[in-house]
Parts: C-alpha cells; structure tokens; sequence
C-alpha cells in the first residue's frame, strides 16, 4: 500500500474506532450499570438501541452538511455533540438520564460513520476504495478487542462512569489529530449548498436504485447481527457461563478476530473476483455458519467452546462482506457520496437498532435468542444477494461499457 494511502487509513480508522469504543467499551459494565440504577436486562439493552437510532437517524444531517461546509468541519462539529454527551453519561442519576446521554452521543458519534467514508469516495472507486476501507477496517477491527478490556480495567480502577469520561477524552484526542493531520478532500469549488428539493430528489434516486437500497440492506443485516451479539454477550457470557469481565472481554476479542482478519484479505479479494463475487461469497458463508451454529446450540450443545468457535467462523466471512458492500453501494453515486454515505450508514445502522429491538422481548440470558437471531440476519442477507448481485454486475459492466471510449 503506498504510504500516502496508508497515512489516510491510520488516520480514518482512528476517527472511526470512536463510535465502536463508545459501544464496545462500556458492555462489560452493562451488568454493573443494571445492578448500580436497579434497572432491567431489557433496560439495560435500551441503552444500546438509544444509541443506534441516533447514530443512524443523525447520519442523514452529516452526509448534505459535508457537502456544503466541508468533511473537516462537519466532524468537528459531530465529535463535540459527542463529547457533551459522554459527559451527561458519566453524571447520569438514572436510567432515563443515562439513555439521554446515549442519544446525544449517537446524535455526534454518527459523523464517524458518514464522513470517513465519504473522504474514501473523494479520493477512490472500486477495488482500490475497498483497499483503503479494508485497511480502515484493520484499526476498527481492533476495538472490539482492545475497548472491552479497557473498560474493564477503567471499572476494575474505578466505575462504568470513568468508561464515558475515558470515551469524552478519547473523542477530544481523535479530533485535535483529525484537524491537524487530515486534508479537506472536498474542495469549495464542488460543494453543494443543502437544498431540501435536491435532498429529496438525491434520495429518491438512491431509493430507485436497487443495487444501492440491495447493498446497504446486506450491510445492515450484517451489521445487526453483530449489534445482536453486542447486546446480549456480556449477559449471556457472564450469566450463562459465569465469565468474569475481563474474560468475557477476552471472550469477546477472540469473536472479532476473524472478521479482523478478513477485512485484510477484501481488497484482494475483491481484485481477483470482483465485488458481486466477493459478497456473494461472504454472505453465503455468513448465512451457513450462523445456521449451523443455531442448529447445534438447539441441539444441546452449545457449549462456550462451540459458541466461540461458530462466531469466530461466521464473523469470519462477515468481515469480507461489510467494507465491501460499502463501498459498492457508494461506487454509483459519486456526485452525491455525502448522501449516499449519509443515507446508507444511517439505514445500516437503523436496521441493528430495529433487530436489537424485536428481540429484546425474547431474550432470556442464554445464547439461544441471541444465535437464532443472528441467522435470521444471514437468512434475509442472502435474500438480499441473491436479488442484488445480478443487478450489480449489471451496474458494473455498463460503467466499464461507458469508460471504454474515454480510455480510447
């Protein structure tokens, strides 16, 4: 990867490992914040889903404001909204104080998801994109293994209200390097005022294209599944099978360390097969590996070793699946990729928020529901890509049809 190239990764996945660590940081605390406001599991959970409906609400406001003020100050402006409200988390009295907080983080943290993304499409398209959102990927595969042990050892030290001042500093740091060593990618000369009637019409656009609505739709599932697991692991790992924090932490790592692997081999990948294959072939393995997985646990067999080591394979093929499904939903729009980015990240986001949801209600503190539901995601991926990948090839070679006489 050239070093200019690899500057811009380091640089990105930092600003995004903010919005996984204010999720991953505080699980193994979820227990202690349920026994400290004595609230329920199910209360607990809403803290969760608080925060991913205004993650993926708020996306739709970054994507039109970057377009017209510019990616570095409309993260600025995100990163701030999240630092107010990590603070109100940290002096939460109650339940109902501390869901607010969740939602003014979930309002600032969204600017993490729309505006690196839409920098990757300033700069590139197609498998070199999907290089670059891999190799952002490579440093936000890390905070599902290093932000749970960190709140744990902040809670060891102290209690889960330190996690969210810790996450306060963590977003002020982000953002001071952001200023100082990132570019604006977006330069005045193709900025766009917000202008409700081209709002509309940009999303009425982007809601006619079916490979785009196919693509973050398959995103969205892959990414609900994890949400999934994220809101019910620490219980289940800790309840179920009697794991202490910091081993439910390490428990928890080893779960992201296949789709850590994974994002690396995307880019390649997708150079040697092209972006339908490759997502075909992740959301195929996803869907397999996660019915499996339920068909054992259903069994009697679900074991911690099994649990893990199911995961461990679905997450695997799931990790090829997401930055490029991303990518390739963007790849069409970019004369709108701050809205396309917007609308795409914040309809993923809403998708986990809305799973996370429909089954709170079931979750009993094994890992029954919480596997179960997670292929259910595999299953309505694979509808998805089934509809969707013709239509992508499609897309693809009538652009590469477009571009033949230009190169000629």
């Amino acid at each position: 990867m050239p070093a200019g190239m690899f500057r811009t990764a380091l640089i990105l996945g930092s600003i995004c490992v903010t919005g996984p660590f204010a999720i991953d940081m505080y699980l193994p605390a979820l227990p202690a914040i349920e026994e400290a406001l004595d609230v329920s599991v199910s209360a607990a959970q809403i803290t969760l889903v608080a925060y991913f409906l205004a993650y993926g609400v708020s996306q739709l406001v970054y994507g039109p404001l970057s377009d017209q003020i510019g990616r570095k100050k409309t993260l600025a402006i995100g990163m701030s909204i999240f630092c107010v409200g990590a603070v109100i988390c940290a002096v939460a009295p109650d339940i109902e104080t501390l869901v607010l907080g969740r939602l003014v983080q979930g309002i600032g943290g969204a600017t993490v998801m729309v505006i690196p993304r839409a920098i990757v499409r300033d700069m590139y398209t197609g498998a070199q994109a999907t290089r670059l959102m891999s190799s952002i990927m490579l440093v936000i595969s890390v905070s599902p293994m290093l932000a749970p042990l960190a709140g744990s050892a902040v809670v060891s030290f102290g209690s889960w209200r330190e996690i969210f001042l810790a996450l306060a500093i963590l977003a002020a740091a982000t953002l001071t390097m952001a200023q100082i060593a990132l570019p604006e990618t977006l330069t005045a000369d193709k900025r766009r005022k917000v202008n409700l009637r081209e709002l509309s019409r940009s999303c009425g656009i982007l809601f006619r294209d079916p490979v785009f609505v196919g693509l973050t739709f398959i995103a969205g599932f892959g990414m609900a599944s994890f949400f999934l697991f994220i809101s019910s692991a620490s219980f289940v790992y800790t309840g179920q099978f009697g794991l202490t924090p910091t081993e439910f932490s390490l428990a928890f790592a080893f779960n992201a360390v296949g789709f850590f692997i994974a994002t690396q081999a995307a880019g390649r990948l997708a150079d040697m097969w092209g972006l339908a294959t490759l997502i075909g072939r992740g959301v195929t393995g996803f869907a397999v590996c996660s019915a499996l997985l339920t068909g054992v646990v259903l069994a009697g067999f679900g074991t911690l070793p099994v649990l893990l080591i199911g995961l461990f394979l679905a997450y695997s093929f799931l990790g090829v699946v997401v930055p490029s499904a991303m990518v390739a939903a963007l790849d069409a729009h970019g004369r709108r990729a701050g809205m396309a980015s917007s609308l795409s990240g914040s309809l993923t986001m809403l998708t986990g928020a809305f799973c996370i949801a429909a089954t709170t209600p079931f979750f009993d503190g094994t890992a029954v529901p919480m596997v179960v539901s997670i292929a259910l995601c595999g299953v309505a991926a694979l509808g998805l890509v089934i509809f969707t990948m013709p239509k992508l090839r499609q897309q693809q070679d009538a652009a590469a049809a477009d571009q033949m006489p230009a190169a000629a």
